[in-house]
C-alpha cells in the first residue's frame, strides 16, 4: 500500500502541495488527473525520492520495486528484444549466477528462484510486449539504434511493463503511441497483477483501466473509487452544490450590504449597521474546486466550395518512386469529418503528407478544389517552432500586416494568454506548444483540417475544447489519433488504411477497438468467407436472448461484488500490521471476482455476437 501523508512541497517558491493526504490500497489501478502544472509529475518524483519533501511523509511496503518510465531507451546495438530483457536485472542476475555457481545447495536456490519468476517463459512475454506496442517479429531483432527516439521511448515503455514493479508510475504512456498500441496498453494495465499508477488525459483509458481517480486540486490530493466518468459525474455535483452555496451566501452578502449603505449615516440605525458590518466580515469565501476555465479554440470560418474538395482516382503514393499505398479512389466533401484507422506503418501519415500536398502522386490522379486551403497539423511541427521567438513574434513574421492586438485575440483563442504571448516558445509546455501549433494551422481559415494526433500534451479541458471547436468547424477534418473519445465524437467516417491500400470501415469504433484486441491479425486482411448458415428459428433467438440476460445479471452482480470490494480494500485499518491475515482473505477475494468478471464479460460478448449473427440469419 503507498501511504501519501500530510506532505507539503514547493517549486521554486510555488507551492504545489499543503498538507496533502491519500492512500492507495496494493494492487488498485489508479489514474492521477489534475490541470497542466498542478504538480503530478512532481509527485511521482517525490513518490520516487528523487525530491526531498518539506514536510509529511511517503512510504510503501520496504522491498516494494517502483518503476517508470524516466526516458527512451538508449540508442546501442543491443536489440529490443535483448534491452527489454535486460530489464529484469533480477532474472539477469540469476542466469549468469547459474552458469558460475558451483555450490550444489546454491545451485538449487537459483533454479528454484528462475522457476518461481517464470524465467524461462521470459522471452516470450517480452515479445509479447513488444507485439502489442507495435513491433514486429523482425523489428524486435534489430537493434535500438535503428529506431526514432519516439520509437525507443516505446522500447523504454516495454522494459518497464516486462520489469512488472510493484509500482508502476507511467506518466502519459499513450502520448507516443497510436491507437492499435494504446488500445492494447489499456487492456494490459487492467490486467497488470500489481499497483498502477498513471497520468494520463485520455478518457478511454481512464475509463477502461483504471478503478479509481486520484485528483490534484487546490494543491491537495482527493481519491474517488470508479473511473473518470464517475468521477466527473460526482466532481460536477460537488461543483453544483458549491456554486449554489456560494450563490446564496452572494446573495445574502448583498442584502447586509444594502442595509448598510442605507442606515450607516442614520443614528437610529447606526447599531443595527455596526450588527451588519460585523456579520458581512463573519461571511467567509466558500472554498469552491478550482474549475479551470474551459480554453476554446476558435477555429477560422472557411468559405464553401462546390464538392468535392479533393478526389483520386487510382493514385498512387510513396518515396523515391516505390508506392506506400496505391489504388487510392477516394473522394472528401467539406462537411466530411474522416478517421483514418490502421496499424502502424501502414501508411496513415503518407496518406496524410498526399492529402496535405506534402506529397505528391506517383501515378494516378488526385484533383483538388481550386482554392482549397489546407490546414496541416502533425507532432514534428512542434519541433519546427522557432524556440527563441515568442508566440506574438510568430504571428508577426506570418502576418506581418496585422495589428498586434489582432495578434493577441488569435492567441487568446486558442489558449495563448497574455503571459505565455510574450514568453520564448522553448520555455513553453508542450501543450502550449500544441496550442500555438494548431493556430499557425489554422490561421488562412482552411476548407480542410489534417490533424495527426492533435491531443498529445493537451489537458482534458483542452481535449474537450477541441472536441467542441471541431464539432462547430465548416470544413472538412481528417484524424489521425489515438485518442478514441475525440475520434467518437468528431468522425463520422472511418477509412482503414492496410495493405498498401486505403477502403472504408463499414463498421463502428467499438467494433475496430473488439477486433483489434481479439485478434493479433491485420484488421484489413480479409477472412474466409463462411458457408450459408442455416435459417436459425424464433425460438433459438429467444433462447439467446434469454441466455444473453443472465449474462448481463452476472456480470452486473460481480461488478457489484467489485465496487464493494474495493471499498473494502480502501480502509486504511485493513493495512495494519495486526490484520494482514484478513487482508490477505480480501485480497483473494478480489483477485478472484475480477478473474470471474472477466470470464462474464467473454461470455456476455460471445452471447451477443451469437444473438446478432442469428438475427441476421432468421
Amino acid at each position: 500500500m503507498l501511504r501519501i501523508s500530510d506532505i507539503s512541497f514547493a517549486m521554486e517558491g510555488r507551492p504545489l502541495f499543503e498538507h496533502a493526504s491519500a492512500t492507495i490500497p496494493e494492487g488498485h489501478k489508479v489514474g492521477l488527473v489534475g490541470r497542466n502544472g498542478t504538480g503530478k509529475t512532481t509527485l511521482f518524483r517525490l513518490i520516487r525520492g528523487e525530491l526531498a519533501l518539506e514536510g509529511g511523509d511517503i512510504s510503501y511496503p520496504t522491498r516494494a520495486r517502483i518503476g517508470g518510465v524516466a526516458q527512451e531507451a538508449p540508442a546501442t546495438n543491443d536489440s529490443l528484444l535483448t534491452t527489454v530483457l535486460a530489464a529484469d536485472t533480477e532474472r539477469a542476475a540469476l542466469l549468469a549466477e547459474a552458469e558460475t555457481a558451483t555450490d550444489p545447495h546454491r545451485i538449487a536456490e537459483v533454479q528454484t528462484r528462475l522457476a518461481d519468476i517464470d524465467a524461462w517463459s521470459a522471452e516470450a512475454r517480452a515479445a509479447s510486449i513488444l507485439s502489442g506496442l507495435g513491433f514486429s517479429h523482425e523489428d524486435q531483432q534489430r537493434p535500438c539504434a535503428d529506431f526514432s527516439g519516439g520509437w525507443r521511448m516505446r522500447v523504454a515503455l516495454a522494459a518497464v511493463l516486462f520489469s512488472q514493479p510493484d509500482l508502476l508510475l507511467l506518466d502519459e504512456p499513450t502520448n507516443y503511441l497510436d491507437l492499435e498500441g494504446a488500445l492494447w496498453l489499456e487492456s494490459y494495465l487492467a490486467r497488470y497483477p500489481h499497483t498502477v499508477i498513471v497520468i494520463s488525459h485520455d478518457r478511454g483509458l481512464l475509463n477502461r483501466a483504471v478503478g479509481g481517480i486520484l485528483h490534484l486540486e487546490d494543491r491537495k490530493l482527493t481519491f474517488y473509487q470508479g473511473n473518470y466518468d464517475s468521477f466527473a459525474e460526482t466532481r460536477a455535483a460537488r461543483l453544483a452544490v458549491a456554486e449554489a452555496e456560494n450563490r446564496k451566501q452572494e446573495a445574502r452578502r448583498a442584502h447586509l450590504q444594502s442595509f448598510v449603505d442605507r442606515f450607516r449615516a442614520k443614528a437610529s440605525k447606526a447599531v443595527q449597521a455596526q450588527s451588519r458590518l460585523k456579520m458581512l466580515a463573519r461571511l467567509k469565501p466558500i472554498s469552491t474546486p478550482q474549475e479551470a476555465a474551459l480554453k476554446v479554440f476558435t477555429f477560422p470560418e472557411p468559405e464553401e466550395l462546390s464538392p468535392p474538395i479533393i478526389n483520386m482516382e487510382g493514385a498512387a503514393v510513396g518515396y523515391d518512386g516505390t508506392p506506400v499505398l496505391q489504388r487510392l479512389s477516394l473522394r472528401i466533401d467539406q462537411d466530411d469529418r474522416i478517421a483514418l484507422l490502421g496499424r502502424n506503418g501502414q501508411g496513415k501519415s503518407t496518406l496524410s503528407k498526399l492529402l496535405a500536398g506534402k506529397l505528391e502522386a506517383l501515378s494516378g490522379r488526385m484533383i483538388s478544389a481550386r482554392k482549397l486551403r489546407i490546414g496541416y497539423f502533425a507532432q514534428h511541427q512542434l519541433d519546427e517552432l522557432r524556440p527563441e521567438e515568442t508566440p506574438l513574434e510568430h504571428l508577426r513574421r506570418m502576418k506581418p500586416d496585422e495589428l498586434p492586438g489582432k495578434h493577441r485575440a488569435r492567441l487568446a483563442g486558442f489558449g495563448v494568454m497574455a503571459a505565455q504571448a510574450e514568453t520564448p516558445v522553448g520555455k513553453l509546455s508542450g501543450g502550449q506548444k500544441a496550442r500555438l501549433s494548431l493556430l499557425i494551422a489554422t490561421l488562412e481559415a482552411p476548407h480542410m483540417l489534417i490533424l495527426d494526433e492533435p491531443t498529445n500534451h493537451l489537458d482534458m479541458e483542452s481535449r474537450e475544447a477541441l472536441v467542441e471547436a471541431l464539432t462547430a468547424y465548416t470544413g472538412a477534418v481528417v484524424l489521425v489519433s489515438h485518442d478514441m473519445h475525440l475520434l467518437s465524437h468528431v468522425a463520422d467516417r472511418l477509412w482503414l488504411v492496410d495493405g498498401g491500400t486505403v477502403k472504408p470501415f463499414d463498421e463502428d469504433l467499438e467494433a475496430y477497438r473488439r477486433l483489434l484486441l481479439a485478434t493479433p491479425e491485420k484488421p484489413g486482411k480479409e477472412k474466409e468467407k463462411p458457408k450459408p448458415a442455416k435459417r436459425v428459428s424464433q425460438a433459438d433467438i429467444q433462447a439467446l436472448r434469454s441466455e444473453l440476460k443472465k449474462a448481463e445479471a452476472r456480470v452486473a452482480k460481480l461488478e457489484e461484488m467489485r465496487d464493494k470490494l474495493a471499498t473494502k480494500l480502501a480502509d486504511p485499518d485493513l493495512y495494519e500490521d495486526a490484520r494482514k491475515g484478513e487482508l490477505a482473505t480480501w485480497n483473494a477475494k478480489y483477485a478472484e471476482v475480477m478473474e470471474g468478471l472477466e470470464r462474464a464479460e467473454a461470455i456476455w460478448m460471445s452471447v451477443g455476437e451469437k444473438l446478432e449473427n442469428a438475427q441476421d440469419a432468421a
